[in-house]
């Protein structure tokens, strides 16, 4: 008996310090039952979430928020964390996660990440800016080294051409810097049908441009399908896996651009017999100026930002971008676009296929 009492006071003293720890972080925690009432939250819910306890027990956390962005995420099942206004402080800046734990109860974890969002700001803004202050020099310099005919100064031919070719490619640079940075700032982007058909013939006829004979470029079109979205972000993406493609090849080698039916949605996507990329490689792909390798981009020209391009592009569009490689095989870049972007080509509607 007096072993129960002590298992029974550990027991009780182990809650104690659980709920101690629990009430003493700086990040709001909220537990929920099985019908999404507070069972019990700690300090920081009330100064991040507006909730105390143990005055909003039994409190019905969606109706609560029934016109706060917390309420949509919680009536949608909340299944990806998101970032939103602190409904305490709309300054604020939330993440929101809701994390399932034992029989149909979930925990609701809330973060202050203002300060993060401030940083990131603040990084954007001082990318777009400077790349915007530099656009106008580097366009004045690329223009005086093209009225310089390296034919007028044989010894310093190869000198203007390097000079030519690196200016070329930091203009680029900041092109794709600014790209990026209205991308970032874009909440939502046009809603306009975008063919497909033309749009892919327009890509092959790049891809063919660009390999100059050099590769073998095919196309294959089985999803007779269109897209909703911004026909000039969509073709800036798609360009930029076929460049890539091109530019990472071997003469010889054969690029194929593919748009299919995917269960319910479509993909887009570019395959290549180029060089492949190692796994280790593969999630730090589409960071910004991330290399494989450093002196193979340079050579082919790469910027190191069109991965990113392509990523936020899709993120806005609702897609997803899926990497399959293999070193010394070659690689395929897949677009995926959920149904409710994929119009059929004839109706002109959501596709039903």
């Amino acid at each position: 008996m007096n072993a129960d009492r002590q298992r029974a006071r550990r027991l009780l003293e182990q809650l104690r310090d659980l709920r101690t720890a629990a009430a003493s972080l700086s990040d709001a925690l909220v537990l929920l039952d099985a019908d999404g009432r507070v069972r019990w939250c700690n300090a920081a819910a009330q100064r991040l979430l507006g909730i105390g306890w143990p005055r909003d027990r039994g409190l019905a956390l969606a109706e609560r928020f029934r016109e706060h962005e917390i309420g949509a995420w919680l009536h949608e099942g909340g299944a990806e964390p998101e970032d939103v206004a602190a409904p305490a402080d709309a300054a604020m800046r939330l993440q929101v996660e809701l994390i399932p734990y034992g029989e149909r109860r979930r925990l609701l974890l809330a973060r202050d990440i203002s300060r993060v969002t401030r940083l990131e700001q603040v990084r954007r803004d001082f990318v777009a800016n400077v790349s915007h202050e530099l656009r106008t020099p580097l366009t004045v310099i690329h223009g005086y080294l093209e009225l310089l005919d390296p034919e007028d100064v044989p010894a310093l031919a190869p000198v203007l051409g390097e000079m030519r070719v690196q200016s070329q490619r930091m203009r680029q640079i900041v092109e794709d810097l600014l790209e990026l940075s209205r991308l970032e700032m874009q909440q939502r982007l046009p809603e306009e049908r975008v063919a497909m058909a033309p749009l892919l013939a327009s890509l092959k006829r790049e891809a063919e441009a660009l390999s100059q004979g050099r590769h073998r470029i095919v196309l294959e079109d089985h999803a007779h399908a269109d897209l909703l979205g911004s026909p000039k972000d969509l073709h800036s993406a798609f360009s930029n896996l076929v460049s890539n493609a091109v530019r990472y090849t071997p003469e010889g080698g054969t690029i194929a651009i593919r748009w299919r039916r995917v269960g319910a949605g479509a993909e887009y996507s570019v395959t290549d017999t180029g060089y492949g990329i190692p796994a280790e490689h593969l999630s730090r792909l589409t960071e910004r100026f991330y290399r494989v390798s450093s002196s193979r981009s340079r050579a082919t020209g790469g910027t190191g930002l069109g991965l990113s391009i392509v990523k936020h592009v899709l993120n806005l569009h609702d897609a997803r971008l899926h990497i399959a490689s293999e070193a010394g095989k070659g690689s395929t870049f897949a677009c995926v676009f959920e149904a409710a972007r994929v119009l059929d080509a004839a109706a002109g509607g959501p596709s039903d296929h």
